[in-house]
């Protein structure tokens, strides 16, 4: 009897163990795994923050140092010491065809006291759907939006599901830039009636800022900024010299970093680097006049999914430098500068080593914040390694 009893109660034991192990590997911190990567300009701490999110797309610090994030699918989480949310209430109802779903996320300039926050994301309407703004303020207790509000929606649906653009830069004035795509119709880039491929910029409220080119004329949309963009998915204002950057997928090459200025146009279908995926060329090659060069562009693609620009106390070897984040070949991209703005140098960092990288944001301490976009994606936090200083 007793050589029956001792494998049971083995066996007990090894379940036991083993669901004492799945309980700890649940409620502990990501952060435990890290991994030193060179550089450069200065060797890297990568730490993995948080684990088991489902194509997470854009981040945000809140003042206390949690994290807020959004989840293609229509989720957005809160993110505090390794341990992840459940989904927060009050989130507006998104389309997930294609490349749409729950997009950006950006904080009012007043956050620390109003809690107003902004998202985009891909709304249905008539016709299909379309990128629309929404203002929310994050509760008390983090576990909801509340107010929330659709500021804007596109003006022309469709049911095509790619080219949704879509991150918010926040002017010093609480004013919102953000960019839409050409929603897979190369042509509507080319349309001053139509949202699709621009940048636009907007009150808090939605209505028009009263800097827009078209403002009060009957030749373009009051909230259109600038025309000729293919799927800018990046977007950052310099906070140093307030200078608006994007960066923008292209076709087979042509991925470009733009400076957008009112009223101007950046060539999409028209003029770009690179070739359409056709294999054919464009129409007016990469340069003609009336349209906009880039102030650089990659040749072929890697795919950029969004742009900072580095100003921090911990790398300040990379003051001034554009951090672009890739999804094609899985890298960060840093891109030095000269004092006129024109990039003279380009590093690749983590070149496929954590997979395909959605977003890069400059942290308050100067770290950088990345989310991989995989449906177990993961927030990581890349900071200076002290053991080669």
């Amino acid at each position: 009897m007793r050589q029956d009893i001792r494998p049971l109660k083995g066996i007990l034991a090894g379940a036991a163990a083993m669901l004492l192990l799945t309980a700890t590997l649940l409620v502990s911190p990501a952060s435990a795994e890290t991994r030193e990567i060179p550089s450069k300009k200065a060797a890297l701490l990568v730490e993995t923050l948080a684990t088991g999110l489902n194509q997470p797309w854009s981040v945000e610090v809140l003042p206390d140092g949690a994290y807020l994030v959004s989840e293609k699918g229509g989720t957005l989480r809160l993110i505090r010491g390794g341990k992840v949310s459940a989904p927060l209430r009050g989130v507006p109802e998104v389309s997930t065809t294609g490349q749409g779903g729950l997009l950006d996320i950006a904080l009012a300039p007043d956050f620390a006291t109003s809690r107003i926050l902004y998202l985009t994301y891909s709304a249905r309407g008539d016709g299909g759907s379309g990128t629309a703004v929404a203002k929310a303020r994050l509760a008390a207790d983090d576990t909801a939006l509340e107010d929330t509000t659709r500021i804007f929606l596109m003006n022309r649906l469709t049911s095509r599901g790619q080219h949704f653009g879509s991150r918010i830069a926040i002017a010093k004035d609480g004013s919102l830039f953000f960019g839409i795509g050409d929603r897979g119709e190369g042509p509507r880039a080319q349309d001053p009636r139509d949202h699709a491929g621009a940048i636009l910029h907007i009150n808090p409220d939605g209505s028009p800022h009263a800097d827009n080119p078209f403002l009060g004329s009957a030749e373009g949309l009051a909230e259109i900024w600038s025309k000729g963009h293919r799927n800018p998915q990046g977007l950052v204002i310099d906070p140093k010299d307030g200078t608006l950057l994007t960066v923008e997928h292209g076709a087979r090459g042509g991925d470009e970093i733009n400076v957008p200025q009112p009223g101007h146009n950046y060539g999409w279908p028209l003029v770009s680097f690179g070739r359409h995926y056709s294999g054919a060329e464009f129409d007016l090659g990469s340069a003609a006049k009336g349209y906009e060069q880039p102030l650089y562009y990659w040749d072929p693609s890697i795919a950029p999914g969004a742009i900072a620009v580095y100003h921090g106390a911990m790398f300040p070897e990379w003051e001034g430098n554009l951090i672009v984040a890739a999804l094609k070949y899985q890298l960060v991209s840093r891109l030095e500068r000269d004092e006129s703005g024109a990039v003279v140098s380009e590093e690749r960092m983590f070149d496929g080593e954590f997979g395909r990288i959605r977003d890069v944001i400059v942290a308050p301490d100067g770290a950088l914040l990345l989310l991989t976009d995989d449906p177990n994606g993961a927030l990581l936090r890349v900071s200076r390694s002290t053991t080669t200083d």
